[in-house]
């Protein structure tokens, strides 16, 4: 196959619920994906992870705010909070996967690469949060934290409970992309941009500062996928296929569309604005774009997706070969 493709595992397929939130439950779940991308690089493909940390980045940044209020420790910004994920997950991600690659007698290389992402200061989303973090609340434990903490802002998310939100900036350009191409060629499977990557601002002379937020996974994927030039992306969640009509009777499972019936459905307003709008939003992107095919499936069925046996694919035009 030699196909270049570029996985992202979203942050809440790591932490399963609110009962199953710790590190060693996080390894558990990283090692089940580590299978099934291991399966995708045995058979052939050039393969770049990336990952989310929704879940995880709320439960850094809340452990740090309980341990000023509780023990007076200095306060940890957000970016901090996304760049300590970033290195806690890519890490078990990359054990993971080196782990299982020794199980099977492969000798491929894994790392991480620390990835800072640029956004404009001047984005829309800095005044006004839309990206969920940390555990799911109901409503009377959002209210309390809301009063708790006058300037938390809290969203009802996809019928599954109450989330924290914080600014989500468009990501504009994947900072180490070249570190990330040369690994790439030196054979390594690259794990990057996790969290959406750190995101930073460019200053007058060029040089880069951190800023709160927490990028979205998906676009920052999209664009990091862009621009390595990957063929395929993959967007991973908690179906095996995109549906329209979704929860209802006439709910039906998409197999394969083209970017105008895609854009078409977004219209519709078939996807959910909290869940899988996003992982359209980035899928267009990508194919308007340089890419030829997106994915979207869970986990489990990355290797039959790639195969074609799985998943929805989304290409330019019934002519593309899915």
């Amino acid at each position: 196959m030699g196909k270049l493709v570029v996985v992202a595992i979203g942050g809440n397929a790591l932490v399963k619920g609110n009962d199953y939130d710790t590190i060693q439950d996080q390894y558990e779940s990283v090692c089940e994906i580590a299978v099934n991308i291991a399966d995708m690089v045995e058979a052939g493909c050039e393969v770049i992870v990336t990952h989310g940390n929704g879940p995880q980045v709320g439960y850094t940044l809340r452990r740090g705010e309980i341990a000023e209020k509780v023990a007076g420790m200095p306060s940890v910004p957000l970016v901090n909070c996304v760049a300590d994920t970033q290195g806690g997950i890519g890490y078990q991600i990359q054990q993971a996967l080196t782990n299982e690659f020794i199980r099977r007698g492969m000798k491929q290389k894994v790392a991480t690469v620390i990835t800072q992402v640029e956004v404009s200061s001047n984005d829309p989303n800095f005044k006004k949060p839309s990206k969920p973090v940390g555990s799911f609340f109901t409503l009377e434990q959002a209210q309390e934290l809301e009063k708790e903490h006058p300037d938390w802002v809290f969203v009802e998310d996809s019928g599954r409970g109450y989330r924290r939100v914080v600014p989500s900036p468009q990501p504009i350009d994947i900072v180490e992309k070249d570190a990330i191409k040369s690994l790439i060629e030196s054979g390594y499977v690259v794990i990057a941009v996790g969290g959406g990557g750190i995101p930073v601002v460019k200053r007058a002379d060029q040089t880069y500062e951190g800023i709160d937020a927490v990028i979205d996974k998906d676009l920052a994927t999209s664009l990091l996928a862009d621009q390595i030039q990957a063929e395929i992306l993959i967007i991973t969640t908690g179906v095996p296929k995109v549906f329209i009509h979704f929860g209802k009777p006439n709910q039906k499972a998409l197999d394969k569309i083209t970017v105008s019936e895609t854009k078409q459905y977004v219209l519709e307003e078939h996807f959910p604005k909290g869940s899988m709008l996003p992982k359209i939003e980035a899928s267009l992107s990508f194919l308007e774009k340089s890419g030829s095919r997106v994915i979207i499936t869970n986990p489990e069925s990355l290797k039959a997706a790639i195969n074609n046996a799985a998943g929805t694919h989304i290409v330019k035009s019934y002519g593309e070969d899915v």
